[in-house]
């Protein structure tokens, strides 16, 4: 049977309480959560399943598909590239990926890639694009760089759901070198003893946990709560994702940088404290402070295409819109989530970071019920920590 496991300090207890009731409950199946303040590991835990029958404890190295979670790694691989001086963010993508500018496309900058507004949130009808072609970028990448926007890019948003790390990628490539999927691993995750990677090698799927899918990506990112009208219809169906797929050997074996990374609720917060702490995460110096301004930069604040709900995005990462994602408060606060219920924020008043991963998915890409439940209890916890008063 499993019990819930790792450290919680007592002034998070609520939290381990929480997660403990949900596995008993069946509301979540398996799931690892995390917290960080100020450079201290206030909460790491664990507790479930791995398989759908219950019968395969979650441990403390257990891995799975986080999702969309991995653009959050994926853009800072980006950021730390601005801060290196190999890009920069307000640059024309065609200076540094000169076939970008066919069809109208010269002026798109870096920084719509990172806000989702470079009008070019997935693939055309008639590139025919399979899951199995995504997984290849020297594949499903050339066809972005032909394609005219479908809207005016950095107008507004329309989340790029399957090939935000696809355009983002071959940036990291053309200014460094290395694949995505390298550049990740040695520069991010190794620097940090993180274990975090696009993909998974091999010797690494006995720990992986399998994913219990929703009914449909459609379903749980449209149906009821967005209007599916053509340009997400075409982004969120061509090719659509698929939970069964993402455990098979081609999107293990793939680099997908959108969706594919392989980590847990530690691994991203030990990666994305390096936003929350100012650039710098126990020696490791990955970004300034001047970059980190930039996240909070506003690109774009209204209805997100795709998704058909309000959002509001920084370079990078999502920031507060407390009407409409109530679960993240105001602040210099930036974050995103994965399909199912993942959840990676990054406060950098609190100097707080805290991940929610599961395998048993749930409705929407911003969070949903649990992911609510857990982050108003870590916020709760870290309130009367300070004693502040929940606003």
């Amino acid at each position: 049977m499993a019990t819930t496991k790792g450290h919680c300090d007592p002034a998070f207890e609520p939290v381990r309480q929480l997660l403990s009731e949900n596995v008993q409950s069946g509301t979540d199946l398996g799931a690892s959560v995390c917290v960080n303040i100020d450079g201290k590991v206030v909460c790491d835990i664990w507790d479930g399943y791995t398989d759908k029958d219950g019968c395969v404890d979650w441990e403390k190295d257990t891995i799975i598909n986080v999702w969309s979670c991995s653009k959050t790694v994926t853009n800072l691989a980006v950021l730390i590239a601005h801060d290196r001086g190999l890009l920069d963010v307000n640059e024309n993508i065609s200076k540094y990926w000169p076939e970008f500018a066919e069809n109208g496309k010269e002026d798109i900058r870096v920084k719509h890639i990172l806000s989702h507004s470079t009008g070019i949130p997935g693939w055309e009808n008639d590139d025919n694009i399979s899951l199995k072609d995504v997984c290849d970028p020297s594949i499903s990448t050339p066809p972005l760089a032909k394609q005219a926007p479908w809207w005016t890019p950095g107008t507004q948003s329309g989340y790029h759901a399957m090939n935000q790390g696809h355009l983002a990628g071959e940036l990291i490539r053309r200014v460094t070198g290395k694949s995505l999927k390298k550049f990740i691993a040695e520069d991010i995750a190794q620097p940090l003893g993180a274990d975090f990677q696009l993909g998974a090698v091999e010797k690494d799927w006995p720990r992986i946990s399998t994913l219990i899918p929703p009914p449909s990506l459609v379903s749980q990112t449209g149906a009821g709560e967005v209007d599916m009208n053509p340009i997400a219809m075409r982004a969120l169906t061509n090719p659509g994702g698929s939970a069964e797929f993402a455990l098979g050997p081609e999107w293990r074996g793939g680099e997908v940088g959108a969706a594919n990374g392989h980590g847990n609720a530690r691994s991203l917060v030990r990666i994305l404290s390096t936003i929350s702490l100012g650039g710098e995460v126990d020696g490791v110096k990955l970004l300034s402070p001047e970059t980190i301004d930039l996240i909070f930069q506003e690109q774009t604040n209204g209805m997100d295409l795709v998704l058909g709900k309000p959002l509001r995005f920084g370079i990078g990462y999502g920031l507060p819109l407390p009407e409409h994602v109530p679960m993240i408060p105001e602040g210099r606060i930036c974050f995103w989530g994965g399909w199912g219920g993942s959840s990676i924020i990054m406060d950098t008043d609190k100097k707080m970071t805290i991940s929610y991963v599961m395998n048993k998915m749930g409705a929407g890409t911003v969070g949903n019920p649990r992911t609510i439940g857990y982050i108003d209890t870590i916020y709760d916890c870290a309130r009367k920590l300070t004693g502040e008063t929940k606003p």
